[in-house]
């Protein structure tokens, strides 16, 4: 994408070298792009100049190039999926650190830094420490309500932001395996935030069934001799993990955030804790950005934004899921929803399947594809002091504006909060 290959091919420039592999390399526009009028040129010219760098780098590598005005324009990890570029066996690298999403399909997959997007880029090659082994088992039936996101930030909860450094993770399990695949990719998508070099799942039916017929999928023989590769990739039953986890699926609620890291998270009923993982001057700093404390309810806390959107829940299922509760119900005025489809195809999908209908009548009003106020890189951002729901990934002090204040939760938390205009349990709406 357009914000961490400028310097890597001004590198391949200086020392004239080609992009080895452009067939193998596909290149979107999502950190930077506006998301309410993406006519160009920009208004914000270094956006502008990032996108026309990017343009220019891959016309002159030969590299396929979704940007503005293509059908196929998104936030790098939605639309590739979407595609049929992520396919079981891949070793898929990007210059962001939620690239882990691209496990969810039995592939193994890592962002890296802007020095390493130049290696990749000349020989298609990178030197990596090989990671410890970790899996996460989660076995039983979810309870209702309780989606991906809810299952991803619960096992955050447990074993802290920085819980699985240096480890790669398998999700393994009856959760896992009846999990849509873009649910798997909102598990895998998260890993990254307990600190994990990545997370994936073993392919199975549900993993072929979501690849076949796109875009740039295998097809005729091709498919057939993928397909052989694919049931292959699976882990031996006598094999041997660093460490492994085990968690009860009845356990898991409706999950949120009330800290400054993923970590920080309670079931939505429960009251903030006198404790966590972090030592006490930061959970005590988290606590004070927060204006929260200890012992307090986190249902009926005045919310001021609601973000549906990013990488992690901007797929057409969160919009339905989404859409499903707020549908004959109305928006809280005292909210402003900023609803950010992740591409051109899952906002192609909430018009023809009447959602965009579903949430103009309740009072919402959609976007244009981008990443939004997800990281506050472009002209969304939550202002200082304000509170945000968001259906995100990181909630790190001003990660979605200076001095912002972001709650991360499902989308069916979002939409509850969205329509009474407090932080809200699902279970008590419908």
């Amino acid at each position: 994408h357009e914000v961490t290959s400028p310097q890597a091919f001004s590198a391949l420039n200086e020392k004239n070298l080609e992009v080895k592999y452009p067939n193998r390399t596909v290149a979107t526009v999502d950190h930077i792009v506006p998301t309410l009028n993406q006519q160009r040129p920009f208004s914000d010219p270094l956006a502008e100049e990032m996108l026309a760098t990017l343009e220019k780098n891959c016309k002159s590598h030969g590299i396929k190039f979704h940007g503005i005005g293509s059908n196929f324009q998104g936030v790098v990890h939605v639309m590739a999926p979407e595609l049929g570029l992520t396919q079981p066996g891949m070793t898929v690298a990007c210059g962001d650190s939620h690239t882990s999403t691209h496990g969810a399909f039995g592939a193994i997959a890592f962002g890296i830094g802007t020095s390493e997007v130049e290696m990749v880029l000349a020989c298609q090659s990178i030197m990596q420490q090989k990671p410890l082994k970790m899996r996460i088992n989660i076995d039983g039936t979810l309870n209702s309500h309780v989606t991906a996101k809810d299952v991803a930030i619960y096992i955050i909860s447990k074993l802290s932001s920085s819980g699985a450094t240096g480890y790669f993770v398998e999700y393994s399990g009856e959760v896992f395996k009846n999990m849509s695949m873009e649910g798997r990719m909102t598990v895998c998508n998260l890993s990254i935030e307990m600190g994990a070099r990545g997370g994936m799942i073993a392919p199975d039916e549900k993993t072929i069934e979501y690849i076949k017929g796109r875009e740039y999928a295998p097809k005729g023989e091709e498919w057939k001799k993928a397909l052989s590769y694919w049931k292959s990739l699976k882990t031996d039953n006598d094999a041997i993990f660093d460490k492994e986890f085990n968690f009860n699926a009845g356990d898991i609620e409706p999950m949120i955030t009330y800290g400054t890291n993923p970590g920080m998270a309670i079931p939505i009923s429960k009251s903030i804790p006198s404790s966590s993982s972090d030592s006490e001057s930061s959970y005590q700093k988290a606590l004070d950005y927060m204006e929260f404390k200890e012992g307090e309810m986190m249902i009926g806390k005045k919310i001021d934004y609601v973000f549906l959107g990013s990488c992690t829940n901007g797929r057409i299922e969160d919009f339905r899921t989404f859409a499903s509760l707020i549908k004959g119900r109305r928006k809280s005025d005292d909210v402003d929803a900023w609803l950010v489809p992740g591409s051109h195809k899952v906002l192609k999908s909430i018009k023809d399947e009447g959602i965009l209908d579903v949430l103009t009548e309740s009072g919402f009003k959609l976007r244009e594809p981008g990443c939004s106020a997800c990281l506050a890189m472009n002209d969304d951002k939550i202002p200082k002091g304000k509170y945000a729901v968001s259906t995100t990934n990181r909630n790190f002090e001003g990660r979605q504006g200076p001095g912002a204040r972001t709650l991360l939760a499902s989308p069916l938390v979002a939409a509850a909060t969205a329509i009474t205009g407090r932080i809200t349990d699902p279970r008590n709406i419908i």
